[in-house]
């Protein structure tokens, strides 16, 4: 009733039906903004109105607007007749924003409003990916193509959860599938690079990620993909230019600011890492792999608690980065000297993981194993038919089983599995021994006593850089522990800042004999004021980049007063230290036992040659098995060679706390054992290579 004496207004009256249509063809238009009108419309009769809310939720999604679209979406669903589609696209809004429970439970409830929705089996697959319930994704993923079998995107997606499952010939298979209905489809070709730079196939794949980007050069994950590639390739700066141009137009992308982080720790600059790793978190507070990245970047900083804190926050959210951040905690505990931490942390990977072959390859590392061990016998089963398929998780595991069967004494079968392991290693690794060999003779060739003595004192002045150097495996991380150990010296680790300038002046060795005072002294200045940071007020910061060797005269050159400690150890016993290692970092020579002996006698040839051009006041060498016969009296002889005061702590090394990262990381945690030195003759029989390749003739 009017009880205000006024005219009612006309009630306002539209065809909901005629209304909604107009709306949806304004939209199909391109026409925005009339069909959002039409929509209002439709609201102001009939509030929360499914449809019309629905419409407007995909106008907001087409348009960035996520949290306004999952709002609509969210409206829509309330009501009675909602209909599965509106379920199945606000699972998909829902994945899209990082709320994966809720997504899991709308797509869940689409498939149960509609089984013949190849849309919602496909979201709901999707999800469960993400959620890493892998089982039930396929599951999905395989609904939907058995209602259309030609869905290219159902196959691509299909692959990615094959991919994750190890199912790598179906997963590529899905893919190849992918493209012969859809030739041009980005996602599918970016998919399958990825599969292919797990496998070494770096050219093709790198191939594949280009063609990605030309078909859509707004696809991020092309990007990241061929970042990666290039990673593999040790090609940081080509990685870094891919990245940079994702953010050039997507400048806050998750994924790319992830890559980026983690780049920039590969590549040592770990200031830029970490301010690219917080910016990330504070975009997406609730990505596990930003937590993930962040934690990386400060372990690279040797931050514990806080790598910790980052690794545990990374574990705790949902999504597929759970298997890496604990992997990640494990290393970190490993790295920092808490043993019985790290295994149980590698045992808790292998329990909820058990097909984890990094942490078998981990674990195998840190102990010894016995004949009855149950664990070779599970890692045996994984290299089975039907076993794991991943490349480099079946490399892992040949290396990891090399370890057991020579901790028990079994050659034989200890070096077929070294054998495989390194064979799979060098088919992925880009080595030219012959381009080697001629290389380390120039440099030899180039760093004559007249070059050394003509620029000597022209570099910068410090005494602050000590480096140790020699073949890998050779003791150079137990001679840093030994040194770091004492209170005046902090141990760094190995730097790749000697690299970096070298790659700066290009051309090593021609150019060096070019190079001017100042450019000399800039050089110096460059490697001191990335390296003065780290070493935390002490007297002597350790660079243990083995490497170096190749770089111990242009060291000279550009930080005159910098000691130099070259750590020698028997050649075979160190070729088959290297040869029995799955390295980190890039070692290409190692995996070939004839390349790895034809190396060894290359460097010997070059440390010869330094040996004979380089000050004793400055030059030191030490001999692994000196040190294993007598730890203390090589201790006193490397303080005294920095003229430093002796200091007991030196002799309790393996009790230093301080963060290793080498192949070494668990050998340098025990005191020295004379049970390595002299090994390698009980393997005469499988080093016929090596040995021939080193001249050794047996006696």
């Amino acid at each position: 009733m009017n009880t205000t004496g006024k005219p009612e207004a006309p009630v306002q009256t539209i065809d909901i039906g005629q209304t909604l249509g107009r709306a949806y063809a304004h939209w199909q238009a391109g026409q925005a903004d009339q069909a959002e009108m039409a929509c209002q419309r439709i609201l102001a009769v009939w509030p929360g109105h499914c449809d019309a809310m629905h419409l407007l939720g995909l106008m907001a999604h087409a348009y960035g607007n996520l949290d306004v679209a999952i709002a609509h979406l969210r409206t829509a669903c309330l009501a009675p007749r909602a209909p599965a589609v509106y379920f199945s696209d606000l699972a998909e809004m829902c994945r899209q924003r990082g709320l994966l429970a809720e997504a899991e439970e709308a797509a869940r409830r689409a498939v149960a409003l509609n089984p013949n929705l190849p849309g919602a089996w496909n979201n709901l697959g999707i999800v469960l990916q993400e959620l890493f319930k892998l089982d039930e994704s396929r599951l999905c993923l395989e609904r939907v193509l058995a209602l259309q079998p030609a869905n290219a995107e159902a196959h691509n997606n299909l692959a990615n959860t094959c991919k994750r499952l190890g199912l790598l010939d179906k997963a590529e298979l899905h893919w190849q599938q992918a493209l012969a209905i859809k030739p041009n489809y980005a996602e599918a070709n970016s998919n399958l690079a990825n599969l292919l730079n797990d496998r070494a196939d770096y050219d093709r794949a790198a191939e594949l990620a280009r063609i990605a980007i030309d078909l859509n050069p707004q696809f991020a994950d092309a990007y990241i993909n061929l970042a990666a590639i290039e990673t593999s390739r040790q090609r940081h700066g080509e990685a870094l230019r891919w990245l940079n141009a994702l953010l050039s137009f997507a400048p806050m992308h998750p994924g790319g600011l992830i890559a980026k982080a983690l780049a920039l720790r590969q590549a040592d600059q770990l200031k830029e890492a970490l301010d690219t790793a917080n910016l990330t978190v504070s975009v997406a507070p609730d990505n596990p792999e930003a937590h993930n990245a962040l934690g990386q970047v400060l372990q690279g900083q040797g931050r514990f608690d806080a790598a910790l804190a980052e690794f545990e926050r990374a574990i705790t959210l949902p999504g597929t980065a759970r298997e890496t951040a604990m992997l990640n905690r494990a290393t970190l505990l490993m790295e920092f000297g808490r043993t019985e931490e790290a295994q149980a942390a590698f045992e808790a990977v292998r329990e909820t993981f058990p097909n984890s072959a990094v942490a078998l390859f981990n674990l195998a590392d840190m102990h010894r194993f016995t004949a009855d061990d149950p664990a070779i016998a599970r890692m045996q089963a994984m290299l089975a038919p039907g076993g794991v398929q991943s490349r480099n998780d079946r490399m892992m595991l040949h290396f990891a089983l090399g370890k057991a069967f020579l901790d028990i004494g079994d050659s034989e079968r200890s070096f077929h599995h070294l054998d495989e392991g390194n064979r799979t290693k060098r088919a992925a690794t880009d080595y030219d021994p012959a381009a080697t060999d001629s290389w380390l003779a120039s440099i030899a060739t180039i760093f004559t006593p007249g070059l050394l003595e003509s620029k000597a004192g022209q570099g910068a002045a410090s005494t602050l850089p000590v480096f140790v150097i020699g073949m890998p495996r050779s003791g150079t991380t137990l001679v840093e522990q030994i040194l770091a150990s004492h209170p005046a010296v902090h141990g760094a680790g190995e730097l790749h800042q000697i690299q970096h300038l070298v790659e700066s002046i290009g051309g090593f060795p021609e150019t060096v004999p070019q190079l001017s005072a100042e450019q000399l002294a800039a050089l110096g200045a460059d490697y001191l004021a990335r390296v003065t940071p780290l070493a935390g007020g002490s007297r002597y910061v350790v660079d243990k980049m083995p490497s170096n060797f190749f770089y111990a005269g242009l060291i000279r050159l550009i930080l005159p007063d910098a000691r130099i400690i070259h750590c020698r150890r028997d050649p075979v016993d160190t070729c088959l230290s290297c040869y029995s290692k799955l390295f980190t970092g890039e070692q290409a020579f190692t995996y070939d036992q004839s390349e790895l002996g034809r190396f060894h006698r290359g460097y010997q040839t070059l440390m010869a040659h330094w040996r004979k051009v380089l000050p004793s006041s400055h030059f030191l060498e030490v001999d692994y098995e000196a040190i294993v016969d007598d730890v203390e009296a090589q201790a006193r002889r490397m303080i005294g060679f920095l003229g430093l005061d002796w200091n007991d702590a030196c002799l309790r090394f393996h009790e230093t706390k301080r963060p290793v990262r080498t192949a070494s990381v668990n050998q340098v945690r025990q005191p020295v054992y004379r049970s390595s030195a002299g090994r390698w003759k009980a393997h005469t029989a499988q080093l016929q290579p090596l040995l021939a390749a080193l001249g050794i003739t047996e006696e």
